[in-house]
């Protein structure tokens, strides 16, 4: 799952230098990035709920028990019932496009508004392949398959890719939407479709909402369906606000947040999806002693993961801009834009990885309730700390990432220690503890980092010859992050994190295993 996932956010990188080469941090990406604002909002709404907190756990539960029928009869429904409403929510949003794209981009003028309604109706019909798929990946994973899933996204990112080198120069940022869709359609859907239909799954056509199986299902998605659930809106809430703040923001938000997915989805999103079956298993069996073991180790490995990639981010977010995405319209003053709103999304990247885990913890439990009251509570205090922090303290850009941060760690928190009261306890003074020497030997390396960084950046100056961006640039980081990285690693070893020896343990014992076997 974490190779496939490394896979897709490389792709998504790649796409993203695609995106800046050919229409720069201005009015054209601005229009591109809004295209996805309604689809993105139905996904989010209707979609991804479905998914994440109510289908998974109810399939995983009969498989567990060996209702292979039952689960295919729940699968059938759960899927043919969807699809008729989701496509009545894609006919609305095709209807009505240009009101609903005015409200989301609300501070874009009349011009940029009619440019990206045909787009958005370009984007609008891949999200039934998203939900589909979705379904069918959580078959395969339910079963422990996670490559097929995980292909899903690289697909649809080479799809963008494809669109906007062969199509852009001739249609502008709808090349990009028509390579989305085509991505969709082979990557999250029809793929998707081969490896369930490998896993045993089998499909038939039924309108019978009365299964008692998907009766459970309705019942758990309905508070996702409702509610307002702050891990899945705040990126899109964020693109609303910026755009009041003129041509440039939205485009640097979205690409900041897309960086800052990299170590999210590589480290946290891949544990906690790979985990979830288990959980789901356990929360099955009542077996609620693992469980808790289960969500402790996953917690330590996110903070051992993801802390030092936050002062790693925060850091060398320049050079990593630039040599990504620093090319073509993509100027060195984008650059900058880009980098600062990454160090404050940074800040929150182990809260949003911890998040990821512990909202799957309750949906195992099928609990899809609390997860929504926690973060519909935090998004009440997120929508005016945006105002805040972008207008009353002046910050704009930067406000609006540090919202994003702050509310992450609100909701993780709060996520935590009810999850503590439900399991009996996590532990969380020990992980407290460890946490906090994980964020001591990040400091130190981040420090060295830094430095290091200083150092390479006034011997070989960027921009003093041609090329010699990109090429300062992966010095920077081939250097300065290599530092960093060996840093890390031994301070974390002379503070005694556990993490380490444990990790590198699992490695050797999965090596071993596989060379038992081969």
């Amino acid at each position: 799952m974490m190779a496939s996932l490394l896979l897709s956010r490389v792709l998504g990188l790649l796409r993203e230098a695609v995106i800046s080469g050919k229409l720069g941090q201005g009015a054209q990406s601005d229009v591109y990035m809004a295209a996805f604002l309604l689809p993105d909002t139905l996904f989010f709404l209707i979609a991804g709920g479905a998914l994440s907190s109510a289908f998974i756990p109810v399939f995983t539960e009969l498989i567990t028990h060996g209702e292979e029928s039952r689960a295919n009869a729940l699968f059938s429904t759960v899927a043919t019932l969807m699809f008729v409403i989701v496509s009545a929510f894609i006919l609305a949003g095709m209807a009505f496009t240009e009101p609903l794209v005015r409200l989301l981009a609300y501070g874009f003028g009349p011009e940029l508004i009619r440019q990206v309604v045909p787009l958005t109706r370009i984007v609008l019909p891949a999200q039934l392949c998203f939900f589909l798929g979705g379904l069918m990946m959580g078959v395969q994973q339910a079963r422990g398959k996670f490559l097929l899933p995980g292909m899903g996204p690289n697909i649809y990112n080479l799809g963008i890719i494809a669109g906007g080198l062969i199509l852009a120069h001739r249609i502008g940022p709808a090349g990009f939407c028509w390579g989305a869709l085509v991505g969709a359609v082979i990557g999250n859907f029809l793929l998707q479709a081969w490896g369930a239909r490998k896993q045993g799954l089998r499909y038939r056509p039924t309108l019978n909402w009365r299964n008692p199986d998907a009766a459970r299902v309705w019942k758990l998605m309905l508070p996702v369906i409702l509610g307002l659930a702050l891990p899945q809106v705040s990126i899109l809430l964020n693109r609303v606000f910026a755009s009041t703040l003129g041509e440039g923001p939205m485009s640097a938000l979205t690409r900041a947040n897309t960086l800052m997915q990299a170590p999210l989805a590589i480290f946290g999103q891949s544990l906690s999806i790979a985990v979830f079956p288990t959980l789901s298993a356990q929360a099955a069996l009542a077996d609620w002693g693992r469980m808790r073991e289960t969500i402790g180790l996953g917690l330590r490995f996110v903070g051992f993961l993801t802390i030092p990639a936050t002062g790693l981010l925060i850091v060398l977010g320049k050079p990593i801009t630039a040599v990504l995405l620093q090319h073509g319209r993509f100027t060195a003053a984008d650059t900058s834009l880009t980098a600062m709103a990454l160090a404050y999304y940074a800040i929150g990247l182990s809260a949003w990885s911890a998040q990821a885990l512990l909202a799957r913890s309750f949906y195992a439990m099928q609990d899809t309730k609390t997860p929504v009251i926690i973060g519909t509570a935090v998004t009440a205090l997120f929508v005016p700390m945006n105002f805040l922090f972008m207008h009353q303290l002046g910050l704009g850009l930067a406000g609006l990432a540090l919202a994003t941060s702050i509310a992450a760690g609100l909701n993780a928190v709060a996520m935590a220690l009810v999850l503590r009261r439900r399991t009996g306890g996590l532990g969380l003074r020990s992980l407290g503890s460890t946490w906090l020497r994980m964020a001591v030997s990040a400091t130190g390396a981040s420090l060295v980092s830094m430095l290091a960084a200083n150092a390479i950046a006034t011997a070989f100056p960027a921009g003093a010859y041609p090329g010699s961006v990109k090429l300062s640039g992966i010095a920077v980081l081939a250097v300065a992050g290599g530092l960093g990285c060996v840093v890390y690693l031994g301070l974390a070893r002379l503070l005694g994190v556990a993490e380490l020896s444990e990790l590198i343990g699992m490695l050797r014992r999965r090596r071993r295993s596989r060379e038992a076997t081969g």
